[in-house]
């Protein structure tokens, strides 16, 4: 995205002030630094089997090298975004999401525990941050676009977003975008929907909200059959909000990449390596289906080709 998504306001953003957490656990758990990683629990479904890189692959005098002494991978990542990366309140030192799961999935395979420091990023200093040496990888939806890889590197895309589909929980009729012509669609004013709708749904009404909020309360009183929105805002709606519930897959493509330091040659190739060993072992599936797939119909998606958009 070109933004992250607490920028659309739409979540209640934790208020943070250049604060790191360090996750030490299996269990996906956060620890304060110099707190014990002892003491947390084990056994978490997602890195259960997660896969640790050779010695080989740790290349000398590497990035992989001066993460693996170090003993922890620092991320760029949020803390407010709900299925994606999101801080608990109840318990600060759990971070969870699609985005955290990855990011303790790589700290594995470099260190062989998924030791992470988050750096809780804003989307106009994610460039700055990689080219300063204050993290080593950014998770936080960043698109990946040809204007942006000319700062940064990009490994992936690791997930596809774009456009998708949110209906009240007790809708049977509408599975997917294919169902929308000829119903009452719900869109968010001045964002892609509004002219990507039409070219779907020839035959749909379209109405325009001003605010997320305002869409999502207008779907939950029927004032629309469906509601059209980037998908990864609709799962998080979703995800609190449980009269709503998102189906089918994106229709449009806004690819995400992993954001690494620029002309680190060794790094991207060791990541992109890293994804696909997921992919095909079967942990990115997982960590989709236990944050974003919890609020979805929806099977898990095809990870899309890395390498395969411009800038990647």
């Amino acid at each position: 995205m070109t933004r992250s998504i607490r920028k659309k306001g739409v979540f209640a953003g934790v208020v943070l002030a250049a604060v790191t957490l360090a996750v030490t656990a299996c269990s996906g758990n956060t620890a304060l630094p110099g707190s014990d990683a002892s003491s947390t629990a084990s056994g978490d479904s997602v890195l259960a089997g997660a896969p640790v890189a050779k010695a080989d692959l740790i290349l000398s005098g590497s990035t992989m090298e001066k993460i693996k002494k170090r003993g922890k991978l620092i991320v760029a990542e949020a803390l407010d975004a709900p299925l994606l990366s999101q801080q608990d309140p109840t318990d600060p030192s759990k971070v969870t999401g699609f985005d955290a799961e990855l990011a303790k999935l790589l700290a594995t395979y470099i260190i062989g525990k998924p030791n992470v420091e988050i750096v809780p990023p804003a989307s106009e200093t994610r460039e700055a941050m990689l080219q300063n040496d204050t993290v080593d990888v950014v998770f936080n939806t960043y698109t990946i676009t040809e204007e942006r890889a000319k700062q940064v590197d990009f490994a992936g895309p690791y997930f596809e977003s774009g456009l998708a589909v949110a209906v009240k929980s007790d809708n049977k009729d509408i599975k997917s975008y294919k169902d929308l012509d000829g119903k009452n669609v719900i869109v968010g004013a001045n964002t892609p929907a509004v002219t990507e709708v039409p070219k779907i749904a020839p035959k749909a009404t379209v109405t325009a909200f001003g605010t997320d909020p305002a869409a999502v309360q207008a779907l939950i009183q029927g004032r629309g059959d469906a509601y059209v929105q980037d998908y990864t805002l609709l799962a998080s709606d979703a995800a609190s909000e449980k009269q709503i519930k998102v189906v089918g897959q994106p229709f449009t493509k806004e690819p995400y990449g992993i954001g690494l330091k620029h002309g680190d040659d060794d790094f991207k190739k060791f990541v992109n390596e890293w994804l696909k060993t997921i992919q095909k072992d079967g942990q990115w599936g997982k960590a989709w289906k236990t944050t974003l797939g919890t609020v979805t119909d929806s099977s898990v998606p095809t990870p899309p080709e890395i390498g395969s958009v411009p800038g990647s």
